[in-house]
């Protein structure tokens, strides 16, 4: 699955069209995606990998996006 266009840049697509082996093919340790939760009533934002483990939370969008890069992996946002 690689959306390269041709001149080798890689291209937009639609991540919530993927199946769950799709997304895990993409990369556990490479992608992150990060979702808004509540904990003990507080907001947070919850890490999790590619394929839904849970990793971390985080208090702010921010600190979640902060985390993820510090470890190499690319973040995404889930609604």
């Amino acid at each position: 699955m690689d959306n390269r266009s041709n001149d080798g840049e890689i291209g937009r697509f639609d991540i919530r069209a993927l199946s769950p082996e799709q997304l895990g093919q993409l990369g556990v340790s490479q992608i992150a995606y990060i979702k808004p939760v509540q904990v003990d009533g507080m907001a947070m934002v919850a890490i999790h990998g590619a394929d839904g483990r849970p990793m971390a939370i985080a208090e702010s969008q921010d600190g979640a996006i902060a985390a993820i890069l510090k470890h190499e992996m690319m973040p995404i946002l889930v609604h």
